[in-house]
């Protein structure tokens, strides 16, 4: 789960892996110049900038953290996208969570972000990377939730 430097570092098969990068990428802040599809490659790669709730819930640290991380989809045949207005790179899309389904055909992932905005793909198969890669640094700000 975490690398010999304490960098996050999983690897998805499956839809339940993905509902554990939804949990470490929740609150996660990304722009839309840090989303990329790689069609000749066939891969989809988002670069956030993660809350690392593992350590707010632990009490690692005293201050609230963030870290780069990535989070990488291979193997995908088609990448939309929804209310993501792409000329915009100074307007942050908040993560909330990963939405899978599948079907005959293919397997559909959604990226799901507030504000109704979107990333939907398309894949034969779950191969997925989630990475920190980057030294965290300090915010004021914690994400809160209402219940």
């Amino acid at each position: 789960m975490f690398d010999k430097e304490g960098f996050l570092k999983l690897k998805a098969q499956d839809g339940n892996d993905l509902k554990v990068f939804a949990a470490y990428l929740q609150d996660s802040l990304v722009s839309s110049r840090d989303i990329k599809y790689l069609a000749k490659n066939k891969i989809l790669i988002c670069i956030f900038s993660r809350f690392m709730w593992e350590d707010a819930e632990k009490g690692l640290f005293r201050d609230n953290r963030r870290i780069r991380s990535a989070l990488r989809f291979n193997n995908v045949d088609e990448v939309k996208s929804k209310n993501i207005d792409k000329t915009e790179t100074d307007k942050f899309l908040e993560f909330l969570t990963i939405d899978t389904d599948n079907n005959e055909q293919n397997i559909s992932i959604k990226l799901i972000f507030s504000g109704g905005s979107t990333i939907m793909l398309k894949t034969e198969v779950i191969d997925s990377t989630l990475e920190d890669f980057s030294d965290s640094w300090t915010t004021k700000y914690k994400p809160k939730h209402k219940i």
